[in-house]
């Protein structure tokens, strides 16, 4: 039994990495757009260059969709943890010490979840992975290309 579910291992990883990057696209979304109830949960956006919601929300949106898409996820997703954690210990956790206390759930589960992605990368389905097949297509032809002596 162990050996199938080892089997399925990166397909797993792989959609757990599109559902975590999904979401956290989302909440920047809302955030810069309004979309998805915005900010507030009535339509509002945070104003443009405001510190640290501007930032965070802009990382979210970006550093989510490129997790969401499998490209460059090791980067995205230790910028997005740790952006996290900043949101976490500097906004959240003065009010309380709990995130059940403090609203600081889902800081706390987006950063120790994007921080799993930094260890495992994309899994399966991401463009990481289609990028670098390709690559190792094109490196044994161009080889090929320069080993053949051109007839003059």
């Amino acid at each position: 039994m162990t050996g199938r579910l080892d089997s399925a291992q990166p397909y797993a990883l792989g959609l757990f990495r599109i559902v975590v990057g999904l979401l956290f696209a989302c909440h920047g979304a809302a955030s810069l757009f309004g979309a998805l109830g915005g900010a507030d949960g009535a339509g509002g956006t945070i104003d443009a260059g405001t510190w640290p919601g501007w930032y965070a929300a802009v990382i979210q949106l970006v550093g989510g969709s490129l997790v969401l898409l499998g490209l460059g996820t090791r980067a995205a997703a230790l910028v997005s943890s740790g952006s996290m954690a900043y949101a976490y210990f500097k906004v959240h956790q003065p009010e309380a010490l709990w995130p059940m206390e403090n609203g600081g759930e889902a800081s706390a589960m987006f950063c120790w979840a994007l921080l799993l992605l930094v260890f495992t990368g994309s899994g399966a389905f991401g463009l990481d992975r289609v990028i670098a097949s390709v690559r190792r297509e094109r490196e044994p032809k161009a080889a090929d290309a320069e080993r053949t002596p051109v007839a003059a």
